[in-house]
């Protein structure tokens, strides 16, 4: 698993991770559930296959350009979280936002959402990131 990589280690384990499943190669667990991700969003799959072209690329919102490689990362974090149901009662909010939309990638969607606000707030506020934040978020949805 990844600890706290640099924005250039994220983006070489998701390219990694793309060459390894296109060329079909055995995955590690961690792997499997990203290559799973990207699999869902067929926009980023010419992008991964370039890491020359795009490694260093940047993504401003003010330009309204989407991040792919946070995005994607996003979906990480968000995976990792239902699965040991940290913040406490975030699965809950999984299953009740699946079922409310009919698609867990929606309801991952609406979750990163409330993941930006908390780390927006945060940094706003020269803060922790606030776990009431991202709940408060959550229930309101």
């Amino acid at each position: 698993m990844l600890f706290n990589p640099t924005r250039d280690e994220a983006r070489q384990f998701l390219f990694e991770t793309w060459r390894k499943r296109t060329d079909g190669e055995l995955l590690t667990p961690l792997e499997d559930l990203t290559a799973q991700l990207i699999e869902k969003h067929p926009e980023y799959h010419g992008l991964l296959a370039q890491p020359e072209r795009h490694l260093a690329q940047d993504y401003a919102p003010e330009h309204g350009a989407t991040n792919p490689f946070l995005h994607l990362m996003m979906h990480l974090t968000i995976e990792e979280q239902i699965s040991i149901d940290q913040p406490p009662g975030i699965r809950a909010h999984f299953v009740r936002l699946t079922r409310k939309l009919e698609s867990e990638h929606d309801a991952q969607h609406q979750m990163m959402e409330c993941l930006s606000e908390m780390i927006w707030q945060a940094q706003r506020q020269h803060t922790e990131p606030d776990a009431t934040v991202y709940l408060g978020c959550l229930a309101a949805h």
